[in-house]
């Protein structure tokens, strides 16, 4: 028989949009999320069909595994980059407290009235007052949308139109662009530079402060380390200047952490003097993305009720996600930060183990993570890894759970660090959903190291 007149006849078998539509799994999943995203699905399942890659009468199975999970576009991934808190997967996950809290403040909430008198109550004050317990030294707190929008309220409310004293050496750039200068100069505030690359002095400060000095920025460096010869001045000694001191921690540590002796906090810099600290909250501290300001109730309250402040405020859920976070149980950061090497690699073995008797090219590796998201540069944590043939790169990365491994001397390394005990499993599935040696593609590793925008 012709093998055109099979093709048409097979694809006539192909069954109608509207028949498939009619299929009850897909009644629901349109009602769950949106009648375009699952007519998107059925044209998919369609085109298989057309294509010979799925029989006719198994188009609405297909179109029903090829719904997503929800009606938003970003896909949950499984993080084994071995970077903590990675920048381009979002950087902290939610402790399961907050995301409980984030779903019961879905709807209406009391996020501005006091339910006790009918009265309308501050934003987010309960979230403040967490703030506040967890860092004794800062009398006032303010919370925005993100680190460096703290940064930015505090320059234009304070220092619009007068000047910055700042170290060359604090002049960074904080990733995709966006110089630390640039974002200052945006307010209206003039920048004093002092001191060099390497060395800055407190004299170097004091010769310049003047009439027209608004505060001292201090800014812990993000994503690097100057080493050799050096000199940066403290807190303390800027504090005794007799102008403001606004320090920026950057990842948001809000106690001293034995792991990162080397990392800023924001209780020790309250404690030396800092008249204010601002920080992110989607880093060390594993919680929501926001910016926090805590310091000197005269100057957070300026800062507060700057006009400014109301674009940047943030959301109720964000607010409940940081209370959650501040309140609740070890986050999924600090679980990641405290993993024992050791236990890591038990969790290696026992997983290669598990794959290689599938016939998975597969082996427990040691391996070196690391913090992420421009928390305490140079810092290494002993790991473990699945090392996995390169191919598994790309294909990890688009399967029906994502999986962001690593490429290292020509392997796909998949480090356990930042990947929770309970997801073992789901990871353990990914991989063998990949398959064995014979599903060979030599330019599915093709792929630039997700763990370099780390």
């Amino acid at each position: 028989m012709d093998q055109r007149v099979t093709t048409t006849d097979v694809r006539r078998r192909i069954p109608r949009t509207d028949a498939v539509l009619g299929d009850p799994r897909l009644i629901e999943a349109a009602q769950r999320l949106g009648s375009g995203a699952v007519k998107a699905a059925v044209r998919q399942a369609q085109e298989r069909a057309r294509a010979g890659a799925i029989a006719p009468d198994g188009v609405a199975d297909t179109a029903v595994a090829l719904l997503p999970r929800t009606a938003g576009g970003l896909r949950p991934v499984i993080n084994a980059t071995g970077v903590v808190l990675h920048t381009n997967l979002g950087r902290a996950s939610l402790s399961a407290a907050a995301r409980r809290a984030v779903r019961e403040a879905a709807g209406p909430t009391d996020i501005e009235l006091d339910l006790r008198t009918g009265v309308r109550a501050r934003r987010g004050h309960a979230a403040l007052a967490a703030l506040r317990e967890r860092v004794p030294s800062g009398a006032a707190a303010h919370v925005v949308n993100n680190g460096a929008a703290a940064l930015v309220l505090v320059a234009t409310a304070i220092a619009a139109g007068k000047e910055i004293v700042i170290s060359r050496g604090e002049m960074v750039e904080i990733g995709d662009g966006f110089r630390l200068p640039d974002l200052l100069v945006s307010t209206g505030a003039r920048l004093r530079e002092v001191g060099t690359t390497n060395r800055t002095s407190v004299a170097d400060y004091a010769a310049v402060i003047g009439p027209e000095t608004a505060f001292v920025l201090k800014v812990h460096p993000s994503n690097f380390r100057v080493t050799g010869f050096t000199r940066a001045a403290g807190t303390g000694e800027l504090a005794a200047l007799g102008v403001p001191v606004v320090v920026d921690i950057g990842s948001g540590l809000l106690a001293p952490h034995p792991l990162l002796p080397d990392e800023p906090d924001a209780e020790t810099r309250l404690r030396a003097g800092a008249s204010l600290v601002t920080a992110s909250g989607d880093k060390l501290l594993g919680g929501p993305q926001c910016g926090l300001l805590l310091g000197q109730e005269e100057l957070v309250r300026t800062v507060s009720r700057h006009p400014l402040a109301r674009a940047l405020r943030v959301d109720k859920l964000t607010l409940a996600a940081l209370e959650a976070t501040l309140t609740g149980p070890e986050t999924p950061t600090a679980v990641a930060l405290a993993a024992g090497p050791a236990g890591l690699r038990h969790r290696a073995e026992r997983l290669a183990s598990a794959l290689a008797a599938d016939g998975i090219d597969v082996r427990a590796v040691e391996s070196a993570a690391s913090v992420g998201g421009g928390g305490a540069p140079g810092v290494t944590l002993p790991s473990a890894a699945l090392s996995l043939p390169e191919r598994y790169a790309a294909a990890l990365r688009t399967g029906p759970v994502p999986v962001v491994g690593r490429l290292e001397a020509g392997r796909c390394l998949l480090d356990l660090r930042a990947v929770a005990r309970e997801d073992d499993e789901r990871l353990a599935e990914a991989v063998r959903s990949v398959g064995g040696p014979a599903a060979t593609d030599p330019a599915a590793g093709a792929v630039t190291d997700p763990a370099a925008e780390g």
